[in-house]
């Protein structure tokens, strides 16, 4: 495959699938990310792709997630934390530093079986404040080996369905013994400005290509500035300084309201994500992930079930009661658009907003969150 087809492959896939999950109604149940990985790992693993190809795929998978983090940065609004309640801002720090303080934990048990321990706990602590766009910000940041990553991810998917699925059944009839009751059963109205339910004929409306391709020329060029102040440190530490300097100088855009009203930014971050995730799984070997993944989900299952009971003692430690526990617990590890529906399923509406916006500030915080974490962890061992 010559190296156009391969970026044709790799930038057109997704928009083929968000056609297709709009058309067909077989594909609108499967996750474009996932889809976008197998799709990834099928292309990488079927030996039509010569070797040069990895570092084009590199190329293309870092310039993708860092386009992406100013895109999906540019809806944040902080003043929604003036809206917050006491009890979800303290229980969000709490998840925080539930994730943290365990993933540290994880890390030491793991230390002497795989020499990116430490690079797995940041990962996972972005994860599990942010969402998946960290995990791959961190992912770029740490130079973290394409199949640790994946098999990462992996694990993730299957553990946090099952976390997902306890939260909506069991979690709220056993933890109401721990934490106190409150009733958050109130209607409301639509809780943001955010849509997580982009459609693909959305991007042709009447004068939006304009738009979009102005919030894509503002991220290039946030980026670009990011490249070019991070010659400033040493050569190994420079994608990670790329990094952080993209996702502060996006946050930093977010508090101009003609740039925070940009309309489909989030899902054009979100399209860049899914070329992300297929030019990541083209690289992937599926032995090596399959020879690993025993390792990595037993580390992801502690760090994710780990925090959460973490999070419950500390939670009833500080008497927040069971419905604020459980959706900021939910923004945090599976991140904003699992809120609503777990909200609806606890019969706690009036707190979908205060849930989506932890949600959204965890996307923020995740990156500085997950490398700060890292980075520690190597300092003190590697």
């Amino acid at each position: 495959m010559t190296d156009v087809l391969l970026i044709l492959f790799v930038v057109l896939f997704p928009v083929a699938l968000l056609y297709l999950k709009e058309h067909v109604a077989l594909m609108a149940k499967w996750s474009t990310l996932i889809v976008c990985y197998i799709a990834g790992l099928v292309l990488g693993n079927i030996g039509i792709l010569p070797l040069s190809a990895t570092g084009l795929l590199d190329t293309i998978s870092s310039v993708a997630v860092a386009i992406s983090i100013p895109l999906l940065l540019f809806s944040v609004d902080f003043k929604k934390w003036r809206e917050l309640s006491g009890g979800a801002i303290l229980a969000f720090l709490l998840a925080a530093i539930s994730v943290s303080l365990v993933a540290g934990i994880a890390y030491a048990f793991f230390r002497a079986k795989n020499a990116e321990s430490y690079k797995v706990a940041g990962l996972l602590v972005g994860l599990y404040t942010g969402g998946t766009p960290n995990l791959a910000a961190i992912k770029t940041a740490l130079n973290v080996d394409k199949n640790v990553y994946l098999a990462v991810h992996t694990s993730d998917i299957v553990l946090s369905a099952v976390y997902l699925l306890a939260v909506m059944s069991v979690a709220k009839p056993i933890l109401k013994h721990f934490l106190p009751l409150k009733n958050w059963d109130t209607e409301v109205a639509s809780p943001t400005g955010l849509n997580f339910t982009t459609q693909f004929s959305d991007y042709f409306k009447k004068g939006l290509w304009k738009k979009i391709l102005m919030g894509f020329g503002l991220a290039a060029a946030i980026v670009g500035v990011s490249l070019g102040l991070s010659t400033l440190v040493p050569a190994d530490s420079q994608t990670m300084v790329t990094i952080l300097l993209v996702t502060s100088l996006a946050l930093a855009a977010s508090f101009v309201p003609s740039i925070r009203a940009l309309p489909m930014t989030f899902a054009t971050g979100e399209y860049f994500l899914y070329v992300f995730a297929v030019a990541v799984g083209a690289m992937g070997n599926i032995m090596q992930i399959f020879n690993s993944a025993g390792t990595y989900f037993i580390y992801v299952a502690i760090v994710l079930f780990g925090s959460f009971i973490l999070h419950v003692l500390l939670c009833s430690l500080f008497k927040i009661d069971v419905d604020t526990m459980l959706i900021v617990s939910v923004s945090a590890i599976c991140s904003p658009p699992f809120v609503g529906v777990v909200a609806v399923s606890l019969k706690a509406r009036k707190l979908i907003l205060p849930g989506i916006t932890t949600g959204i500030i965890g996307y923020a915080a995740g990156n500085y969150l997950g490398i700060a974490l890292a980075e520690a962890l190597k300092a003190l061992g590697g």
